[in-house]
C-alpha cells in the first residue's frame, strides 16, 4: 500500500506535469533529453525513480509520434534505411528494458554524465571530422583515378560503416530503453559522423528510431510491470508531449545546422547538471 500511495498526484502536480511534458516532447523534436525535465520532476514528487523512468517511456510515444509527423519532409527518401537500422532499435530497446527492470535504480547516475561528455565532443567536432573524411574520400577518388561525387541520401553505404551504424543504433537503443534521457543527443552525434546527410534530415531519422525504442520499452513496461507504472503521470505527460512534440518539431525544422548544435550542447550540458544533482 506504501507503494501505491506513491503513485498519487496533487492537482497542481498534475498540472506542472503537464508543464513538463509539453517542454519535454519539444525539445525531444528539436534534439532529444526531453526526459530530464519529466524524470526529475516525477521524483521530486515522491515517485520512484524507477516508476518514473517506467512512466515517461509510455507517456512521451505521443509526444515522439507528433514530433516524427512534424519531420516527414527531412524524412522523405530514407525509409528504406529506416526500416534497415528498425531490428537493431528493436533488440537494443528489449535490452534495455531488461537491463532497467534487473539492475540497480541508481546505476544509470555513473554512466549518463559519461555517455552525454562523450556525445556533446562530438556534437562540437562532427563538422570538423566530417569534413576531414569528405576531404579524404575526394584525395583517395583522385588517386585512384575515380571522378569524385558528393555523398547523397541515395548512396549505399560501405559495408564497414552500415554495420558501424547499426552498432551505434543498438547500443543507442539499449541506453535507451534503459533510461532513455538524451538518447537522442547521443544518437543524432554518432549518426552525424556515420551518415553523409545534413543535420534535419538526421533530425528526423533520429526521431523515428527513438520512437521505435520508447514504443518497444514501453510495451515492455507495461506488460512486465504495468503495476510500477504511474498510470497519472503517463496521462499527464502523454497529453503535454503531444503538444511539445508537434510545434517543437514545426520550430526545429527551421533552425540552422548552427543553432541547432549549439542547442543540442546546451542541453546537453543542462542533462549532465540535472543527472548529477537528482
Amino acid at each position: 500500500m506504501e507503494f501505491l500511495a506513491n503513485l498519487s498526484l496533487e492537482p497542481w502536480q498534475i498540472g506542472l506535469v503537464i508543464v513538463a511534458g509539453i517542454a519535454a516532447g519539444g525539445i525531444n523534436a528539436v534534439v532529444g533529453s526531453g526526459t530530464l525535465i519529466t524524470f526529475p520532476a516525477l521524483v521530486a514528487f515522491g515517485v520512484p525513480p524507477v516508476v518514473s523512468t517506467m512512466s515517461n517511456a509510455v507517456g512521451l510515444i505521443p509526444g515522439n509520434i507528433a514530433s516524427s509527423l512534424g519531420y516527414r519532409e527531412e524524412l522523405r527518401g530514407q525509409w528504406k534505411r529506416i526500416l534497415g537500422f528498425v531490428p537493431a532499435s528493436l533488440l537494443g530497446s528489449l535490452t534495455g528494458a531488461y537491463l532497467l527492470l534487473h539492475l540497480p535504480e541508481d546505476a544509470f547516475e555513473t554512466i549518463v554524465p559519461v555517455l552525454l561528455v562523450v556525445a556533446l565532443i562530438m556534437v562540437v567536432g562532427q563538422p570538423y571530422l566530417s569534413r576531414y573524411l569528405k576531404n579524404r574520400s575526394l584525395r583517395r577518388a583522385e588517386a585512384a583515378g575515380v571522378e569524385h561525387r558528393a555523398a547523397s541520401v541515395g548512396d549505399r553505404l560501405s559495408t564497414g560503416r552500415y554495420i558501424a551504424v547499426l552498432i551505434v543504433v543498438f547500443l543507442t537503443a539499449i541506453y535507451g530503453g534503459y533510461f532513455a534521457a538524451a538518447q537522442g543527443i547521443i544518437l543524432i552525434a554518432l549518426l552525424g559522423l556515420l551518415l553523409p546527410d545534413d543535420l534535419q534530415r538526421l533530425n528526423g531519422l533520429k526521431n523515428v528510431l527513438v520512437l521505435v525504442v520508447n514504443t518497444v520499452s514501453a510495451s515492455t513496461y507495461i506488460i512486465v510491470g504495468h503495476d510500477r507504472i504511474n498510470w497519472i503521470a503517463v496521462v499527464c505527460i502523454a497529453i503535454g508531449s503531444m503538444i511539445g512534440g508537434y510545434f517543437g518539431a514545426r520550430v526545429g525544422r527551421k533552425f540552422s545546422p548552427v543553432l541547432l548544435r549549439a542547442v543540442i550542447v546546451v542541453l546537453g550540458l543542462v542533462a549532465i547538471w540535472r543527472i548529477l544533482t537528482l
